[in-house]
């Protein structure tokens, strides 16, 4: 398209090459790993500067860059950036006049990374002299309106919009009215939920949600600190509402047969922890020893019938929960995992948690008991990423457990590796998961994203499970209109049993190619588009199947410490 005039300037209107390594050495897919505030340790910040790059076309690893015609016009027409007050005194951990804390400035750019209004975040050190040094802070919005809803006729449709971000106070607001014409539950439905994630720099975040469709009415105020930072002491949460679901189930014993009936309940949770550091070396800045006690409450208004011996997870309880844990966790940058170019925070570190506590139930008392473990890191060499989980927990009565479960996951990447201007990278990850004297409604499956992906299916339910998923994605070159493509092949293997070895069942497995698109811009969730073959899975019409879907982005498993829980089984 370069030979011509008007099509290399139809080119440069729609497409940017954005991983070309020949063009262009330093661009987003080089190492991004670096601290620049070693070097100005201990000195005094002086003043601090925003720069608020366009919404659209520019990189916060390239400030001099700037997006087509289109893009700059939506950038300054379209979208309103989040306020710079807001930025200053709700999402910046450091002041002027405070000393530099490399670790602080660290944790703080991965924090505004975190944010749901921001794509990207750098934080840089300038002018420095004897005397101190200033600050750049650097962010880029996304753009902050997500259309929702469905269509499948005049008789059967929903919209509404997300905003993420309400005029740049970084607020978010839900609404979306949906219609079912032909439903004789319930017509019309609709949610209305408002968030408000920072109240000043207390990283405190505030919800409340009004819930009311045909299969889910929930009514809810909530109130959450997490241990944002490795530095941060206080976290806890206070959540109270009204929740009522349409449960659909079978029973593992007649999966011809299926249940439908309503559960209510009111419910009050709430939390709190100390953490304390351990240490004051550079080797133990990130080591944590955590102590955290939660009490809730459930109170049953509609339920399956119950008793002292069936269908326990509706019993009305009050739970008390005592935990203890270490926590060692940083991160590194990287790009192309979960994203498409934007910087991801890699987790890296280790946790260790045990709780303990009491469950006072209509049918009497019960003690808890579990622990959970995990820990992850890139391999030596250059050999990827690895993490790994075991999460164990049961209710104990008279000296006998019950409602158990056991989770054992891996995790595992490769690094980049180059083929032509592509990047490819390799996915595995495995998953067993036992529940132990469950009750007959009380079961797990093997379908969508816990096993054979792309399917759900009724007949694949059981107590046992174990799961392994392989994956290969190519990370191609250059965008189209801000959209980035990734290339995927999959392999999906699953057993489930639902008593006896769970390797003893049928192999159910399945296999798939397609693409993703993504637009990191935007807050639309990624397009995927995939064709997929399943030999053995059964109560299917035919073992291929074409998808199209909005999947929202993955994360990697974090060591922080959070409410002390029962282990769930799902």
């Amino acid at each position: 398209m370069y030979k011509k005039k008007i099509t290399r300037e139809l080119y440069q209107l729609f497409f940017r090459d954005v991983y070309n390594q020949r063009k262009s050495k330093g661009s987003e897919v080089t190492k991004v790993e670096s601290n620049p505030f070693d070097a100005v340790r201990g000195k005094t910040i002086r003043e601090i500067y925003v720069k608020q790059l366009d919404v659209m076309g520019a990189s916060v690893y390239d400030t001099s860059r700037t997006g087509n015609k289109l893009q700059r016009f939506m950038s300054d027409h379209l979208h309103i950036n989040t306020q710079e007050k807001t930025l200053r005194k709700n999402m910046l951990l450091f002041k002027e006049g405070d000393k530099i804390d490399p670790l602080l400035m660290k944790e703080n750019e991965r924090i505004l990374r975190q944010s749901t209004v921001l794509l990207d975040a750098r934080l840089v050190p300038i002018n420095e002299d004897e005397e101190g040094v200033d600050v750049m802070v650097i962010v880029q919005d996304v753009w902050p309106i997500l259309p929702e809803g469905s269509f499948s006729g005049l008789d059967n449709f929903g919209v509404g919009f997300t905003n993420q971000n309400v005029k740049g106070w970084t607020h978010s607001s839900t609404n979306i009215v949906r219609w079912r014409g032909r439903d004789t539950l319930q017509r019309l439905g609709f949610r209305s939920i408002y968030t408000v994630p920072y109240i000043k720099r207390s990283y405190i975040s505030g919800q409340a949600g009004f819930i009311w469709e045909r299969d889910l009415k929930h009514q809810y105020l909530k109130f959450e600190k997490p241990f944002v930072t490795v530095e941060t002491k206080y976290a806890g949460s206070f959540d109270m509402g009204f929740h009522e679901v349409r449960e659909y189930k079978k029973k593992t014993d007649n999966l011809d047969s299926t249940l439908i009936y309503p559960v209510q309940r009111a419910y009050l949770d709430m939390w709190g922890g100390r953490a304390f550091k351990l240490g004051k070396s550079d080797e133990n800045q990130t080591k944590r020893l955590v102590f955290a006690s939660r009490f809730y409450s459930y109170a049953y208004l509609k339920r399956p019938e119950v008793s002292a011996d069936s269908n326990r997870a509706y019993w009305n309880q009050t739970n008390l929960l005592f935990s203890v844990g270490f926590s060692n966790r940083n991160y590194r940058r990287d790009v192309l995992i979960f994203g498409f170019g934007r910087t991801e925070d890699v987790p890296i570190g280790s946790m260790v948690t045990a709780t303990v506590g009491r469950s006072r139930t209509e049918f009497g008392t019960r003690g808890y008991a579990g622990i959970r473990m995990s820990k992850g890191g890139y391999l030596p060499r250059q050999y990827g990423y690895l993490y790994g989980l075991v999460d164990m927990g049961s209710f104990l009565k008279a000296g006998e457990p019950h409602q158990g479960v056991l989770n054992v996951s891996a995790n595992y990447f490769t690094p980049l590796m180059r083929l032509g201007l592509s990047q490819v990278r390799q996915f595995m990850n495995l998953r067993y998961t036992k529940g132990f004297n469950r009750d007959p409604l009380e079961y797990i499956n093997l379908t969508d994203k816990y096993g054979i992906r792309g399917v759900n299916s009724d007949r694949l339910i059981g107590k046992k499970r174990l799961n392994l998923g392989l994956e290969t994605v190519l990370f191609t070159p250059g965008s189209f209109l801000g959209f980035r493509g990734a290339h995927f092949a999959y392999v999906d293997l699953g057993l489930i049993s639902d008593a006896g070895k769970v390797w003893r069942g049928p192999l159910y497995h399945a296999y798939g190619l397609g693409i993703r698109l993504r637009n990191e811009h935007l807050t639309f969730n990624t397009i995927e588009l995939r064709l997929s073959y399943y030999p053995n899975v059964p109560a299917l019409s035919s073992p291929f199947r074409v998808g199209v879907s909005g999947a929202t982005s993955l994360q990697l498993m974090d060591f922080d410490i959070s409410a002390p829980d029962i282990v769930p089984l799902r």
